[in-house]
Parts: C-alpha cells; sequence; structure tokens
C-alpha cells in the first residue's frame, strides 16, 4: 500500500465531515451523561460492509477504531493525541505534532511526506509493550512525558459466535492482564462489536457474551478493564453499495453500553491526571448542555 493510504484512508472523508460538538449532556438533577455519535458509527461501518468486506473482520474492526478515536476527539481530548489520528500519520508523537503546527506550511508538508515514508518515527499502529509481551493497541493516547494514559482494544465478530468466544475471551483476558501490569495508572479498555444477528441465532452465545463483558472488567483494581462496551450492529443480508449499517443502541444493556464505557474510560483518565492536564475535557464536562426534551 502506498505512503499516501493506509487501512483508515477510506474513512478520511466521513471523519472529516463528522460532527465534533460536545457528546456530554447534563439532565435536570445534575449528572452529566456520554451521548455517542452512532450515525458516524453507523456510516463508518457502511464502507467494508458495502464493498463486501464482511468477512474481513479486520476492515469492521478498523472503523470502529475510528470511530471510537473520533469520540475520543469530542470527549475534548488533544486531536493529535489519540491514536489513530484522523489523518496520515496515524500514529505520531506530541513533539513531533508540535513541530509541524509551528513550521512553515511547505516545510511541514515536506516533513509530513517524509514522515509519512518512516514508519520506525510515524508508524500505522500503535505498539506498546506490556508486562509479558508487545502488544499492538487499536487506539491510544500516550506521551513520553506521561507513558501510556488511554488504551483501548476492539474486535469485531459478525458470524459463528459460540464457536469463536473463547478464544476472543482467552485473548481479551490476556491483554488486560499484560496492559495492566505494567500500566496501572492507564484506563485499559476493550470493545467488542457483534453482529445482531446473534440475537436470533444463537441467544445463549448473546448472554455468554454479556456475562463474559462484565467479568472482563477489573474486580480488584489490579485487574481486567477499566472499561468494557458491547455494542450490536446489522445491515440487509444483501449488501450493497448504498448499504445501510444499523446501530442495536436498544439492545445492549446500560452497564456494558458504549455511553458508561466513554464515561468511565474519561474518568479514569482524568483522575490519574493533575488537574492542569486535559483542561479541554474538563471544560466540556462543566458546559455539558441540558439533555434535549
Amino acid at each position: 500500500m502506498g505512503a499516501r493510504t493506509d487501512a483508515l484512508t477510506p474513512f478520511d472523508r466521513l471523519l472529516a465531515e463528522a460532527d465534533g460538538a460536545n457528546p456530554w449532556r447534563r439532565t435536570d438533577d445534575g449528572r452529566v451523561s456520554h451521548h455517542p455519535d452512532w450515525a458516524l458509527l453507523g456510516r463508518l461501518l457502511a464502507v467494508p460492509v458495502s464493498a463486501g468486506q464482511v468477512s474481513e473482520s479486520g476492515r469492521l474492526a478498523r472503523a470502529i477504531d475510528a470511530w471510537i478515536a473520533h469520540e475520543l476527539r469530542r470527549i475534548g481530548f488533544a486531536p493529535d493525541a489519540i491514536w489513530p489520528r484522523a489523518t496520515r500519520p496515524r500514529v505520531l508523537s506530541h513533539d513531533l505534532a508540535a513541530l509541524l503546527e509551528r513550521v512553515p506550511d511547505a516545510l511541514a508538508t515536506e516533513l509530513r511526506a517524509r514522515l509519512e515514508q518512516t514508519p520506525a518515527v510515524a508508524p500505522v499502529d500503535a505498539r506498546v509493550l506490556g508486562q509479558a509481551y508487545e502488544k499492538q493497541v487499536d487506539v491510544c493516547m500516550s506521551r513520553w512525558d506521561t507513558g501510556p494514559e488511554l488504551l483501548i482494544s476492539t474486535k469485531a465478530q459478525t458470524g459463528s459466535f459460540a464457536k469463536n468466544l473463547p478464544n476472543r475471551f482467552e485473548e481479551a483476558y490476556g491483554d488486560a492482564g499484560n496492559l495492566r501490569g505494567r500500566h496501572p495508572l492507564a484506563a485499559v479498555g476493550f470493545v467488542f462489536v457483534q453482529r445482531a444477528t446473534i440475537l436470533t441465532q444463537e441467544p445463549a452465545a448473546h448472554s455468554r457474551t454479556v456475562d463474559m463483558m462484565r467479568k472482563l472488567r477489573e474486580g480488584d483494581g489490579r485487574n481486567g478493564y477499566t472499561a468494557t462496551a458491547l455494542i450490536l450492529v446489522d445491515w440487509d443480508e444483501r449488501p450493497h453499495r448504498d448499504t445501510t449499517v444499523r446501530v442495536l443502541t436498544d439492545a445492549t444493556p446500560a452497564d456494558i453500553g458504549a455511553a458508561q464505557f466513554f464515561a468511565t474510560i474519561t474518568d479514569r483518565v482524568l483522575g490519574a491526571a493533575p488537574f492542569h492536564r486535559h483542561t479541554a475535557v474538563r471544560e466540556r464536562l462543566t458546559e455539558a448542555p441540558p439533555t434535549p426534551g
């Protein structure tokens, strides 16, 4: 694949056009909740589905990664600090990003081109050393002066649910322990997207998925994920060029829904950081508008 394209390139236009408004809403009793941009997730997932790439779960997972990263930017985390970035290079250190903002445009363009051709400096994927092994992290926020603050893994499953669930959760358990063992202060998350056909075709597998998503979370504060989320999506049986992907928001229990996921992850990151860090996130929480209706 050329230097000017990567696995996330098909989503660039949708991300550029996406709404970056404050995702937090305040209820009458003062509570603040996160409201995910479900429409954007549907549009992003429709790209691989419409292209007939459903069997390639990696393509679906990249759409999920792009959406999660966008939600974190909506929350207020620094755009260049969230990997994958919305534009190439997808992984770029804070210092290099700051440099590109301060040099003349012509020089910045040349430097970006060189960075895209230097994967050792600006890789497509973020890889983080855990306690036992190096792990490719799907969505990440890290700086040299803080270390990893946020590490999120994603998985997509479109069929053969019961058959493949044991492997998915064994991998998830191992990754959680590996990352938490070296980075105990980081917010570590797991997002699992399944096709909603599991509800009718393999209801027992759905029940097991819900149970396991709860059990994957930390129990004693040292092991497991900070937060987990299950998202169910569906589309027409025979995808076509304009296929619509639907997100079944009411089919997932609230305690493993995406809204609580982003709220829990954000709370962990802010709780582990001094007050002068992530000021944009704190401001968006404070300025959350009332819940419509």
